[in-house]
């Protein structure tokens, strides 16, 4: 075929135009013509065949493809292949059958082929690393949002399979390009490791850090973490190759090196998230001096307290049992079992808990407790779970339980403690002003 074509423009020929300029000229505008009509024909017939067939399907994960221009960066391998099958008929050697019936060389090897074979080669590494990147990028969104991909780096995963990928690709076409076998390339490396792995080092220490995560399931997208060393406080938004970006609850957004994560303390809210139950830990400081036993008139008072009436049932009745087996003078305060204000009063907050529908009953630490005497009073303090973990709804529950207990304190004859204001102060010199007078 290459040969008649030749003896037909030897035999014809250009003016001006020797016949090897004519025929590797037509050879030059053949191929682009046919580059340019295959790249057409696979946008408009193939591609868009297969893109109408993807859009009626009921699956989603195919629609990720054209998002993210799989099939149209596949199309452009249709030009290159034109380019690589009809380079060596038009820029390799020309053999025909000379007059005397002997095969001989009509028109020897050009350097466009050389040159077309280096730049197809080049072009189609080129190209299958952008249909790898999209493809990458397709998987990521079509994955992103599922529960059990929630657990995975996913992002930094398909980061780390770019870079290797970048990595390869770059390293195939130093070859192409000087003429070398990729393998050659590789094995002349070796030198410079220690210069890959000093540019490469965050890359490669949050690839590490990526899989620990991982494997460990300690942090996945969702997940509320502090990390005050970072200023992280907030929704992780995503784990990436070489940082993790939260979001805090400013709308701030923090990063975070990856290997930070591994190598450094973050508290990870997920397992009270989890639990269905957030913690209240907060105490009452109570003034001392208002700690007393309780007298008859206080015992009837409390004893119209409905919550209270089963605790003092119970308890009365314990006390009286060993005051009778005692037989001590119990006009003596110090003899005998009696009940304090303050005791109540901690009877009091576990029923009042006890009747919370937003606390947690079961399953989950329930206490309240009465902690040591400080210069700053005694505290009784709170530790249950709400059952909503809700911020805005937990905060509501805390200042609810809080309001109450500290506005019927002094129904127990009890004063929260608080140190002097100026407002104190003032009332203070106002009196020792009266006073001198």
């Amino acid at each position: 075929m290459t040969s008649t074509i030749y003896k037909f423009l030897s035999e014809h020929p250009i003016p001006g135009l020797t016949t090897e300029l004519t025929y590797r000229g037509l050879g030059i505008v053949s191929i682009l013509v046919l580059a340019f009509l295959a790249t057409w024909i696979t946008r408009a017939c193939v591609i868009r065949a297969f893109t109408n067939i993807i859009k009626k399907t009921k699956f989603t994960w195919d629609d990720v493809l054209i998002e993210n221009k799989v099939l149209a960066r596949i199309s452009h391998l249709a030009p290159a292949l034109v380019v690589q099958a009809l380079s060596r008929p038009f820029f390799g050697a020309v053999h025909g059958i000379d007059g005397n019936g002997k095969f001989e060389e009509l028109l020897p090897v050009s350097r466009l082929l050389d040159f077309a074979t280096t730049f197809v080669s080049i072009y189609l590494v080129v190209i299958i690393l952008l249909v790898i990147d999209a493809t990458l990028n397709a998987i990521n969104t079509s994955v992103e949002g599922k529960k059990h991909a929630a657990k995975l780096p996913l992002r930094g995963i398909t980061q780390a399979l770019k870079l290797i990928a970048y990595f390869i690709g770059i390293i195939f076409i130093i070859a192409y390009s000087f003429g070398k076998s990729p393998v050659a390339i590789l094995s002349g490396l070796g030198a410079l490791t220690a210069v890959l792995m000093l540019v490469f080092k965050d890359s490669l220490m949050g690839l590490v850090a990526g899989f620990q995560l991982s494997l460990n399931n300690m942090v996945q997208k969702g997940d509320w973490i502090e990390m005050p060393k970072h200023g992280a406080d907030g929704d992780v938004l995503e784990v990436n190759l070489n940082s993790v970006r939260v979001q805090n609850w400013d709308k701030t957004i923090s990063t975070i090196p990856t290997h930070e994560l591994v190598t450094g303390s973050f508290k990870n809210w997920r397992g009270m998230q989890e639990s269905g139950g957030r913690r209240i830990k907060r105490a009452i400081q109570i003034d001392m001096r208002t700690i007393e036993f309780t007298d008859e008139a206080q015992l009837e008072k409390f004893k119209a307290l409905e919550i209270l009436k089963p605790y003092l049932q119970t308890k009365l009745e314990e006390v009286q049992e060993h005051n009778n087996n005692l037989d001590a003078d119990l006009s003596i305060l110090a003899n005998g079992r009696r009940l304090t204000n303050i005791g109540t009063f901690r009877a009091y907050c576990v029923a009042y808990l006890r009747n919370n529908p937003k606390i947690h009953q079961d399953g989950m630490t329930f206490l309240v407790r009465q902690l040591a005497p400080g210069p700053e009073g005694v505290a009784i303090e709170l530790y249950v779970f709400t059952n909503d973990i809700a911020w805005v709804n937990y905060e509501a529950i805390q200042g609810d339980i809080f309001d109450h207990l500290l506005a019927v304190l002094p129904e127990f004859g009890l004063q929260p403690y608080q140190k002097p204001s100026g407002h104190d102060m003032a009332l203070l010199a106002n009196k020792n002003e009266i006073l001198d007078q």
